[in-house]
Formats: structure tokens, C-alpha cells, sequence
């Protein structure tokens, strides 16, 4: 059966006015290159260029996205840039929900169509698509060098992979195996909004701060550049300290430093609270494959995952702890980001 592809997502326009001979010429082309690919946060966009089939993404560039008043204006930035021709195709991993046409930023006030801006870039094919979809599209084409495991377990050929990566928000995803030819299917939701779980009095105590102050305390809220403020934050006032002025590297830079006792706690309860989020979705997708930690924040923190909490929290899972135990997790330290890497498989897979 042929694959379909989104409708939404992976419009072409061929226009009123192309010639027979383009027809012609594109049907016997269906991968045409050259390509642009991009991997979108809410705090800088990275940019891939792919000159033809099997060609390693080259031209990698990352810019800034308060330095830029659109996606289409940072895109228009890096192509100005090169020396290439127009790419033809192009697929963006965005930190964001892709419902429909319209895509805007949760975490950035980025905000376009779709349809629009492929039109105005002048492309053949964009493919908008949530950029932990696209990371997750990428894990089978890892590196051992790329990857840091944190505790026991063996990888099962052929099982659920699952994904998670505290940035600016919180990544979730998963890859689910291929079968009898087809292409592995990449999962694309929003669990890191999901309800925040504590496990112990340290964290019911921080748990009720941040339902205080937000309503809502969703893993995210917890699990993310923001959510380590947060954290912090909710620390002093349960330990009645007047919080400081700190961003997310400064709490991890004073937690490392061991002079801050909140900041230090802050960090603590990130990674066990990270542990328990990534069992949870472990136990969700059957990741036996493997559980992966990507985004922006684990990665800098070297090897602080390994000396606290997380894998111990990963395993907590009663009478599943041994089903757990025998599932590897590992930390995403890829050089190039691999989104880049899921949003170039995507447009031959998608």
C-alpha cells in the first residue's frame, strides 16, 4: 500500500504556471534536493543544509530566536548566508504542538502558517513537525559515541523506544518499531504537560508551591530551564530563604558550587523527578528499547545524573522494578543536534 503523506504538514504547490516538462521532471524525482532542515526551541533555532541524496548535513548554524522577528526571517538569515542554491525541500522540528497550518510557539512568540510561509520561501515541500518527533525519528541512527548510559539494562532489538528532554520546556516522545517494511513511527504528543506525581514529603511540599502559583503542576513546570527556577524558587519559600535573582544556569552553577542548600535541593529533586516522569513513560510505551534523555539541560550537566536520584527513581515502580531495572537509559550528548537528523529522515519518511 502507498504511504500518505500529512496533508497539513507536507503540502506541495505546483502552481498554474509550471511547464509538462516540470510535471515530468518531478515525477521522476520524488526526493528532490537540495534540502533545508531546522531544528526549532524556544530559545535558538538550528539549521542544516542537505545537498543531495546520502549527503551529511552540512552548513549546521544556530540563531538566536529573540534575534529574529519571525521563523521565516531567521530562515531567510541563515540561507543569506550561503552560496547554495534554493533548497527545494524543507523540514522544521518546532518545540511546539503541529495541529494544523497555523503553528504558534508555546514557549516564544513565533507564530505562522504553514501553507504561507512555504509559499513565501518559495519551497516545493515544508514539513512542520514537533521537534521531539524528529529527535525521535533520529535515535536509531545514533552513535555509541552519542549516547551516555546512566545505570543497568540491555536494549530489546525491535521494541518501543522512549524519549524525554528537559530545555526550554519539556520534550516528550517515543518510536514505535517498524513492521514488515514500513518506516518506524515516531509518537507525537505533549506529555510533558502531564500532572507532576511526588513521590516523598520534599517534593508533595513543592508540588503544592507550584499548584499555588500555576494551578496546574505539570512536568514541565519542573522538568526545564523554567521549572529549575521554579524549583528554587519553592525551596526557599518552604525553607523561608528570600530566593535570589537566578536563572536556570545559575542554580545549577551554584548547586555544583555546594555553597547554596536550595540550590542544591532544587537539582536533587529535577533528577528525581525526572526519574520518575521517564519510568512512567517507560511503563506507558513498553520502552524496552531503551529510555533516551535529550533536550538542552542534562547533557551540560555532565555526569550529576549519574550521582543522584534519577535511575533509582526510574526503577520505583513496585512490583515492576525489575521490569524496569533491565530497561538502559540513556543521555543524548550529540555533538550535531540530532533533531537535525530527525527532520532530514522525516521528509523521506513522513
Amino acid at each position: 500500500m502507498p504511504r500518505i503523506r500529512p496533508v497539513l504538514t507536507s503540502m506541495r504547490n505546483l502552481g498554474p504556471l509550471r511547464s509538462s516538462a516540470t510535471f515530468a521532471a518531478e515525477a521522476m524525482d520524488p526526493t528532490p534536493f537540495p534540502r533545508l532542515v531546522g531544528d526549532v526551541g524556544g530559545t535558538n533555532a538550528r539549521f542544516a543544509w542537505i545537498a543531495g541524496p546520502g549527503a551529511p548535513l552540512t552548513d549546521v548554524a544556530t540563531l538566536p530566536c529573540a534575534d529574529h522577528p519571525s521563523l521565516e526571517a531567521a530562515i531567510r538569515h541563515y540561507l543569506a548566508g550561503l552560496t547554495h542554491p534554493a533548497p527545494r525541500w524543507a523540514a522544521i522540528g518546532m518545540a511546539n504542538p503541529v495541529v494544523g497550518d497555523q503553528v504558534r510557539m508555546t514557549n516564544h512568540h513565533w507564530s505562522f502558517s504553514i501553507q504561507q510561509m512555504r509559499l513565501s520561501l518559495g519551497l516545493e515541500r515544508l514539513l512542520v513537525i514537533n521537534d521531539f518527533t524528529a529527535l525521535a525519528l533520529s535515535l536509531p541512527a545514533l552513535d555509541a559515541a552519542d549516547l551516555h548510559q546512566v545505570g543497568p539494562g540491555a536494549a530489546v532489538a525491535e521494541a518501543p523506544l522512549g524519549l524525554l528532554g528537559p530545555g526550554t520546556g519539556l520534550g516528550v516522545s517515543g518510536l514505535l518499531p517498524a513492521r514488515q517494511g514500513m518506516h518506524a513511527i515516531p509518537i507525537n504528543g505533549e506529555g510533558g504537560h502531564v500532572t507532576l506525581a511526588p513521590t516523598d514529603e520534599r517534593e508533595e511540599a513543592v508540588v503544592r508551591q507550584l499548584r499555588r502559583r500555576f494551578g496546574h503542576a505539570s512536568a514541565e513546570r519542573a522538568l526545564s530551564g523554567p521549572g529549575l527556577v521554579n524549583l528554587y524558587e519553592a525551596m526557599c519559600e518552604i525553607d523561608g530563604v528570600a530566593a535570589q535573582a537566578l536563572d536556570a544556569p545559575g542554580v545549577t552553577g551554584r548547586a555544583a558550587g555546594g555553597a547554596d542548600a536550595q540550590c542544591r535541593a532544587a537539582v536533587d529533586v529535577f533528577f528525581s523527578l525526572l526519574g520518575t516522569i521517564a519510568g512512567n513513560l517507560a511503563l506507558s510505551l513498553g520502552a524496552r528499547g531503551g529510555m533516551y534523555i535529550g533536550g538542552g539541560i542534562v547533557p551540560r550537566l555532565g555526569d550529576a545524573i549519574a550521582r543522584s536520584q534519577f535511575r533509582e527513581r526510574f526503577e520505583a515502580k513496585g512490583r515492576f522494578r525489575d521490569y524496569l531495572k533491565a530497561i538502559p537509559t540513556y543521555v543524548v550528548q550529540a555533538r550535531v543536534s540530532p533533531a537535525l537528523v530527525g527532520a532530514a529522515r522525516a521528509l523521506d519518511d513522513l
